[in-house]
């Protein structure tokens, strides 16, 4: 994995390796990042070629997208249940404190009351 840099006016050029082959990539965004992502998406297809008898390294690419894509859903599934998980319960928690708020406000009134 090979990860250099050339600047240019608005983006820089990082040069990566990915499946013994090199790109160069325009990005503004972070050097680092990119390189991490290329990085990944190389130990993903080598991951993959090792489990399987294709050299083909399009079929590799092919099977490591879906993979990376099967993950990527995965993770979105469990984050789209997280986030019901946690709007039902800031509901249930609403709930508590308006019914502690109402209480709390008719507290006063029944001791006046009593009195």
């Amino acid at each position: 994995m090979i990860g250099s840099r050339e600047k240019t006016d608005t983006a820089q050029s990082i040069r990566v390796e990915i499946y013994n082959q090199t790109y160069n990539i325009r990005s503004d965004g972070d050097n680092e990042y990119i390189i991490g992502l290329a990085e990944f998406v190389d130990g993903k297809m080598r991951e993959i070629s090792s489990g399987t008898l294709t050299v083909d390294s399009l079929k590799v690419a092919i099977l490591a997208a879906l993979h990376i894509a099967d993950e990527y859903h995965q993770l979105k599934n469990r984050q789209e249940q997280t986030d019901a998980q946690l709007a039902s319960r800031s509901a249930e928690c609403t709930e508590m404190l308006d019914r502690v708020l109402k209480y709390k406000e008719s507290a006063p009134q029944e001791v006046e009351r009593e009195q």
